[in-house]
């Protein structure tokens, strides 16, 4: 019998673990960081704010509202939107994105005088990073969990070329006639 001392799982149990400590790390880094953004430990920094007759330019490509601030403003409701003559825009009559640009549908109301009247939320520093942190993550795990497949691809052809190998090893022993293969 061979001395077997200092030998390893080998091949095979080498790429289950690697694989399978991949996939439970990113899943126990998920759910850590969407408990406790789910938690709202931060709320305590956030407030509202609300503008009245702030006034600009509707035009074909927008007009950007000025408490916009990609850190820490969010939910944007327009609450009154008139023109220079007061007559009141639908919501049907007009767009807002979400990064806080007013856009005109309808064309006979193009390059005209507006007063806008909206609402929205202020995240403190504290909170717009967790916030940040959180979809960073999320998109860092739709990121990886892209790449499984391509991870799994490469450790079956790692697995079959280790197989190749041993195959052949054991092809040679045989030709060589020494008589046993193990």
């Amino acid at each position: 019998m061979k001395n077997k001392r200092g030998q390893t799982g080998g091949l095979i149990t080498g790429l289950v673990f690697g694989v399978a400590s991949l996939i439970i790390g990113v899943i126990i880094a998920f759910v850590i960081v969407s408990t406790l953004t789910g938690a709202d430990l931060m709320s305590s920094t956030r407030s509202e704010g609300s503008v009245e007759n702030e006034t600009g330019w509707f035009n074909s490509t927008g007009y950007p509202l000025v408490e916009y601030d990609s850190v820490a403003t969010t939910d944007f409701v327009i609450t009154g939107l008139t023109n220079e003559t007061h007559d009141f825009f639908t919501a049907g009559n007009y767009t807002l994105s979400n990064i806080a640009v007013l856009t005109n549908s309808t064309p006979d109301h193009f390059n005209s005088s507006i007063r806008i009247n909206y609402t929205f939320n202020y995240y403190g520093a504290s909170e717009s990073s967790s916030l940040r942190l959180s979809s960073n993550l999320t998109e860092g795990v739709d990121n990886v969990s892209d790449k499984i497949p391509t991870v799994l691809l490469v450790a079956a052809i790692i697995l079959i070329l280790g197989v190749l190998a041993i195959l052949v090893g054991v092809w040679q022993r045989m030709r060589m006639g020494e008589g046993s293969t193990l």
